[in-house]
């Protein structure tokens, strides 16, 4: 019988599973899971095919919840329960607000120094065009609220109709500490107020302590070092309360703690079961950027906790169009496609810096390939935590 040419590249599809929950044995749903998936729907595994699962579903099956007055005890514990500057939160019901109650709970008075016009992920207190009309260099300028409000009124968030500032202030009031807010971009500023700060930025947070610490700040820690070890419940040795959700309204899921193990177990499942060489890894936010809210995505710490080692490095691609473009615009038909074929077979395993790969951003594989499986399973009711992809590393000559 005649081999028919594949006419079907990369394919992402999500799975479904049962609903998880805490102590729940994940290796062992995730791989009848997927296996059901393939029988039911008549596809077959494949060798480097992907599967993925929310770093959600893995929190959960691990327990790893921290209620606010665990946060409390460890911020208290660190800072001594006085006054404390907490700098650069986002903006977000889901991913700070919870925290911030289980901090105020370990302080006697907050100064929270809030970054503008948006916060580290893109959402927006105020619009830049705003601060151009009057006058404000968010760079250097330091607002008090009542300079914040003379300037720019209330501002709803445009997605979810919150004002972040009175928000954060009553959850910081309803907590039983005093608050004072102020708005700047530089960490020194908050040292005016007081030496005891916590910083809660995500992708900056090494250099912001850095600076901090630089300038004389007596204690200084990120999120990322809170709950860093249990205090009654769950903890994050690598990220503390970074890469945390909101539960319920008063307990924060933890992102997983360490889960090589759970990647590896499921590859040597699938293989057993199948044959199959397949890649495994768990993923939490994509890493990309909305163009009409103009928030980035990523409010997690990493893409990516633990994967597979097949799974490590980057994309080292040519660019078809050019050279359809360029090495081979005379061709045409069969023999563009044989030359185009013969490039693909004879590339260098490093293409960097090489014009036939432009184009093709050298991104980590974890964050391209987590950004696709966020995007699948979204983030709403499809019932879907675990995501397969199938012919991701397959190329044009597959």
């Amino acid at each position: 019988m005649e081999n028919k040419e594949r006419r079907v590249g990369t394919i992402s599809m999500g799975i479904r599973c049962p609903i998880i929950r805490q102590g729940d044995d994940l290796a062992d749903i995730v791989t009848s899971s997927v296996l059901e998936a393939a029988e039911n729907e008549g596809f077959k595994l494949r060798d480097r095919d992907v599967i993925a699962m929310t770093e959600s579903i893995v929190a959960r099956a691990q327990g790893n919840y921290a209620s606010i007055d665990d946060i409390a005890q460890d911020v208290k514990a660190k800072f001594g329960g006085g006054t404390l500057g907490v700098i650069f939160p986002i903006y977000s019901r889901n991913r700070f607000a919870i925290c911030l109650k289980g901090i105020a709970k370990g302080a006697k008075k907050i100064v929270l120094m809030l970054s503008y016009p948006s916060d580290e992920v893109g959402n927006e207190l105020v619009s830049i065009d705003k601060l151009d009309e009057v006058g404000i260099n968010p760079y250097s300028d330091v607002l008090t609220l009542e300079k914040y409000r003379e300037l720019f009124g209330t501002n709803l968030h445009p997605f979810t109709g919150v004002d972040y500032v009175d928000y954060y202030m009553n959850i910081v009031r309803e907590s039983g500490a005093e608050v004072e807010i102020i708005f700047a971009n530089q960490p020194k500023a908050i040292l005016d107020y007081t030496d005891c700060v916590l910083t809660c930025d995500i992708h900056t947070r090494a250099r912001t302590k850095r600076i901090l610490k630089a300038a004389g700040a007596k204690t200084v820690y990120g999120l990322d070092e809170i709950l860093t070890a249990p205090v009654q419940n769950g903890y994050n040795e690598k990220y503390g309360l970074l890469g945390s959700n909101k539960a319920n309204e008063d307990t924060v899921k933890l992102f997983p703690r360490e889960c090589k193990d759970l990647v590896l177990d499921i590859q040597a499942r699938i293989l057993k079961a199948t044959g199959k060489n397949v890649e495994v890894m768990v993923y939490g936010d994509g890493a990309f950027k909305d163009p009409q809210g103009k928030i980035w995505e990523l409010a997690d710490p990493v893409v990516s906790p633990a994967f597979t080692d097949g799974l490590v490095g980057t994309p080292n691609e040519l660019k078809l169009k050019y050279l359809a473009d360029n090495d081979y615009k005379d061709l045409s038909g069969d023999e563009l496609k044989k030359a185009i074929s013969d490039s693909i077979k004879a590339k260098d395993s490093n293409l960097v810096g090489s014009m036939a790969s432009q184009g093709t951003t050298p991104r980590q594989l974890t964050d391209l390939i987590g950004s696709l499986c966020d995007l699948t399973s979204g983030s709403g009711d499809k019932g879907t935590p675990v995501i397969l992809v199938q012919g991701y590393f397959d190329n044009y000559t597959n």
